[in-house]
């Protein structure tokens, strides 16, 4: 880390609402512990209370599907090399319901913002994860996304509140990534991606 790890628990003379709110970011995390994300941004415990708010409601209080979710975080992951978010989501990923071979097609297609698609429409994605990949892709290489790839969102099932939660969560862990990133929270950026076959056997 380019920083050193904020305490664990409030430092002494820290001011009241500071403790309370390594209780809040401690309860979201309850039955862990903070991790090293949380001890890096609670530098500025204003920020990491904003921040713990925002994404644990991305996290906890959302309908759209948790895998089709993890799946695109492990896309914003593979697409801004963030090995520690990669690292963290793709089990998620497949707890939540995403085959094996749908986890290694996110990790290994080529960008689809370079305008060649074959081996998307070939790959074992369902049309919901391809159309969630482009889209992917899209807001996180050149922000702007095309109607005909907003337009596939709709077309494959996903309602307006799913859009936005969808899109609030890619926008989301953007963020994360390039803070993760940028500071080298939990020393991951000299690191390997785990193998989706590692991720798998670990889970058996």
């Amino acid at each position: 880390m380019r920083l050193p790890y904020a305490p664990n628990t409030p430092p002494a003379d820290a001011p009241a609402d500071t403790a309370d709110i390594y209780t809040r970011i401690a309860a979201r995390r309850n039955p862990r512990p903070l991790i090293p994300l949380d001890l890096s941004l609670l530098h500025s415990p204003p920020v990491a209370d904003g921040w713990n708010s925002f994404i644990g409601a991305i996290r906890s209080r959302t309908v759209v599907d948790g895998g089709i979710m993890e799946l695109a975080v492990c896309r914003v992951a593979v697409l801004n090399d963030a090995i520690y978010e990669w690292n963290a989501h793709a089990p998620l990923a497949l707890k939540g319901g995403i085959k094996p071979e749908e986890l290694h097609a996110c990790r290994t297609l080529p960008k689809t913002t370079e305008g060649e698609l074959s081996a998307l429409e070939s790959s074992s994605l369902t049309p919901q994860q391809r159309a969630v990949l482009r889209y992917t892709d899209q807001m996180t290489l050149t922000v702007k996304v095309q109607d005909e790839v907003f337009a596939q969102l709709q077309t494959v099932g996903f309602n307006d509140r799913e859009i936005v939660e969808l899109t609030t969560g890619i926008a989301g862990y953007n963020c994360v990534s390039r803070f993760l990133v940028a500071l080298d929270v939990g020393e991951n950026n000299d690191r390997e991606m785990k193998s989706v076959d590692e991720l798998v056997a670990a889970l058996q």
